[in-house]
């Protein structure tokens, strides 16, 4: 994923205390390489990478936050390959808001733009935009291109964006989100099982520890459980999902809650935290489920409101022709996929308990009506072909 002239494309991919990045080089669809920075501001920042031929390296870290981490990764990049020729760098950025709904070259505008918009994602936009700056004032003269996650759903209904409030708020409507993951899901199954497959009623379903599920029909977005941000929703790790709005008053009245507090409430002391009182590691409430009651409301209410959000949409989409699950908890966490598949069989999902404990790609029966498919996302994977589509513009302009 390259210009064609030997240089190589970085794509980055930031998340609230991670970052993840992978270099393509030319003509290559796969990486010559993959890594993470994890725990990033907190004690004990690991560096893992892993090469094509599968050497894998892990090595402790001081990077206070993801300005420092790419720091520290370029460093290492001109160290470990000095010939390299860097060409370009995607970013995933989360909100594009209303006036960025495609991928785009980087520049003072889109910057400014983003800036602008800050609030609207104001626990992945400020990350972001440091980690643009930073990469700019590094490589000046290296092309960037901003991936946006809101831009798989540009094309959703008019009914499906709106939100019921006064029209003066202008911009604020449902954007929905993962949408680098949902891209991916969509040219796998095309790849996989043709055409029609990808264009038919698809339910995708991001779950991890931001977690969101999608209603496709024709290729493009109809429908998402995320709204304005990455708050709303499905309950999550730490985040609430769609909760009353009366809240915000009581809570003022009655514990003194700012919107401060409230916001961090909602994105960082709820969900599957907040409920069971103990993790927001599905694995860890589990495991505990059995002996204690409060870790397993917080496993029933997930998979709960995961099923209520298929159900819905399998009433926008007038049925269900396939269902996918990806995601930390989508691909790894079988009994959870069980759990949300029980008492679907009205809509013709038949899941096979042996292949979904195995894994499987299609854990569903044979005589399903709908099949139910297993898939690991790679958002770097479009982040790196909307890059490698800008070079080439770039090229046949030249």
């Amino acid at each position: 994923m390259a210009d064609g002239n030997g240089g190589f494309v970085l794509t980055l991919n930031g998340g609230s205390s991670s970052l993840k990045f992978a270099l393509y080089a030319a003509g290559q669809a796969a990486p010559d390489m993959r890594g993470q920075f994890d725990r990033l501001g907190r004690a004990g920042t690991t560096f893992r990478v892993r090469r094509a031929e599968g050497r894998q390296e892990e090595l402790p870290v001081e990077a206070k936050d993801h300005a420092g981490a790419l720091a520290y990764l370029f460093d290492w990049l001109d160290t470990t390959m000095a010939h390299a020729r860097l060409v370009a760098i995607g970013h995933r950025i989360v909100h594009g808001g209303p006036r960025y709904r495609s991928h785009s070259v980087v520049d003072d505008a889109l910057v400014e733009e983003l800036g602008r918009i800050v609030d609207y994602a104001p626990e992945h936009l400020p990350a972001e935009i440091a980690m643009l700056e930073f990469c700019r004032e590094r490589h000046p003269g290296v092309l960037q291109v901003a991936c946006f996650d809101t831009a798989f759903h540009r094309d959703m209904p008019a009914v499906a964006r709106l939100l019921p409030l006064p029209r003066r708020f202008a911009g604020v409507e449902r954007y929905g989100f993962h949408g680098l993951s949902y891209s991916f899901l969509l040219q796998e199954l095309e790849r996989s099982f043709g055409q029609d497959a990808a264009r038919g009623r698809l339910i995708l379903a991001h779950l991890g520890n931001g977690a969101s599920l999608a209603a496709v029909h024709g290729g493009r977005s109809v429908d998402t459980s995320m709204s304005f941000t990455p708050a709303a929703g499905i309950p999550m790790g730490t985040r609430t999902g769609d909760i009353d709005p009366g809240l915000v008053r009581y809570l003022a009245k009655t514990e003194g809650m700012d919107a401060e507090a409230f916001d961090r409430m909602v994105n960082h002391e709820s969900g599957l935290l907040g409920v069971s009182g103990t993790s927001s590691d599905l694995r860890e409430l589990l495991a505990a489920e059995g002996s204690d009651h409060r870790a397993a409301e917080a496993v029933d209410l997930f998979c709960y409101r995961v099923r209520q959000a298929i159900g819905g949409f399998a009433a926008v989409l007038g049925g269900v022709d396939r269902l996918v699950f990806t995601g930390g908890i989508g691909e790894n966490a079988p009994v959870i996929r069980e759990r949300v598949c029980a008492g679907l069989e009205f809509l013709g999902i038949a899941l096979d308990q042996g292949f979904n404990a195995q894994g499987r790609a299609i854990i569903s029966k044979p005589s399903s009506a709908v099949p139910v498919h297993v898939m690991a996302t790679d958002e770097e994977a479009i982040i790196a072909e909307a890059v490698t589509a800008h070079l080439q513009q770039e090229n046949l302009a030249l």
